[in-house]
């Protein structure tokens, strides 16, 4: 590395607090409770905007997990307001599950159940428990657990279908955003379930929670790597017939993280071994073939045809998945790797006037002026969880 082990902690702390100072400075709700749904990349807040579960569960977590880190009790004090809210108006406390979305003022608009949101509920009201105590939120994160495993799991094949309607009935259309494929299954969707299990089992070692947790690993291993390629396949019919030919680079990238997270919390050496051994070539491949020359990791490619843009979260994932091969190999190059998307981010990605970061970049660095700083998908999660992680693990 061209900096020491202490700058770039320094830095990046630092880039950590100015993050979540925005949050607390602009997206909290002062009129209607909670936070407010949309920020433009100009700072103007559309205050009519909707709130999304995704969003509010993202926030949960993002302020528990800062509190669990730096121990600032500012940080605590907004997870208790994300919490709150978050069980005030996101639980269905007639069918069970999460709602998908609210209008500004907190009243449902989108009552369908996405598996995806169910996933981020967990990970928020669990992290929220590290961090509070509050029984409440793990018997909550506890609750969602056995929703999930009731309502999304196919027991014919394994993994879990995208969505259901408000009483868990099939949905002709289950796509998690206007952008996706319409298929049952998704790597995404299992991806943030893998996540949000693997930190209940941190504070519930539940012996069928930890099964789950070596289930979604063997599909990840068996199904949805490519053995060929070591990307991601994307989409998916019931029976696990790939149903598309998309790489994405940033989920890779997670993946090979989140993935040797899960096998880590198992404590199955033999499992860790496998899944260190796939996490690493993951990355490599994602060097090799999602990176440009300064670093940074383009978006995706569908085919042949490159999408060269650079969004915010694909960085910030990069530098984790890099220090995490680190850990595995022991070797340096992966930590220059980190260095060089950070110094990508630092310069391109962050907003050092406004604060928090652009949503992305084309490939000549040029910002889309058009995207939201904050919004149904522009979270204070990717960017806050990647500093904490890197900032952790360099520091052992």
């Amino acid at each position: 590395m061209k900096r020491a082990i202490s700058e770039l902690i320094a830095a990046q702390e630092a880039e950590l607090a100015s993050i979540l100072n925005f949050w607390i400075s602009h997206a909290v709700d002062k009129e209607n409770d909670g936070f407010i749904g949309k920020i433009l990349s100009s700072g103007v807040k559309v205050r009519d905007a909707s709130k999304g579960a995704i969003l509010n569960g993202r926030i949960l977590w993002t302020f528990s997990a800062a509190y669990n880190y730096t121990g600032n009790k500012t940080y605590l004090e907004y997870a208790h307001r994300a919490f709150d809210y978050f069980i005030g108006h996101f639980i269905d406390k007639k069918n069970g599950g999460i709602f998908w979305e609210l209008d500004c003022k907190g009243n449902l608009i989108n009552t369908r159940k996405q598996a995806y949101a169910h996933g981020f509920a967990v990970y928020g009201l669990s992290e929220y428990y590290r961090a509070s105590g509050n029984d409440k939120s793990l018997h909550l994160a506890q609750e969602l657990f056995w929703t999930i495993e009731k309502h999304f799991y196919d027991r014919k094949s394994g993994g879990y279908i995208e969505a259901l309607s408000e009483d868990w009935k099939p949905l002709a259309d289950m796509r998690l955003s206007d952008k996706d494929a319409n298929y049952p299954k998704s790597m995404n969707t299992h991806l943030h379930i893998l996540e949000p299990y693997t930190n209940l089992y941190r504070c519930w070692k539940n012996p069928i929670l930890g099964e789950s947790i070596r289930k979604l690993i063997r599909l990840f291993l068996d199904k949805i790597i490519d053995r060929g390629t070591a990307h991601f396949q994307l989409f998916f019919d019931m029976d696990w017939q790939v149903k598309s030919n998309t790489v994405s680079f940033g989920h890779d990238i997670e993946g090979s993280w989140l993935l040797a997270e899960a096998a880590e919390v198992l404590s199955d050496n033999a499992l860790i071994e496998e899944v260190n051994t796939m996490a690493v070539r993951m990355v490599d491949v994602t060097i090799a073939e999602g990176t440009d020359s300064d670093g940074s990791v383009f978006n995706e490619k569908e085919g042949d045809i490159l999408d060269t843009d650079k969004h915010w979260w694909p960085q910030a994932e990069a530098m984790v998945g890099y220090v995490n091969a680190w850990q595995i190999t022991g070797n340096k190059k992966y930590l220059d790797e980190a260095e060089r998307v950070w110094d990508f981010i630092d310069l391109k990605i962050i907003d050092h006037n406004l604060g928090e970061w652009h949503w992305r970049v084309d490939s000549s660095g040029d910002i889309y002026s058009d995207d939201d700083k904050a919004g149904f998908w522009k979270c204070p999660y990717h960017n806050s969880r990647a500093l904490m992680e890197v900032c952790s693990r360099v520091k052992i």
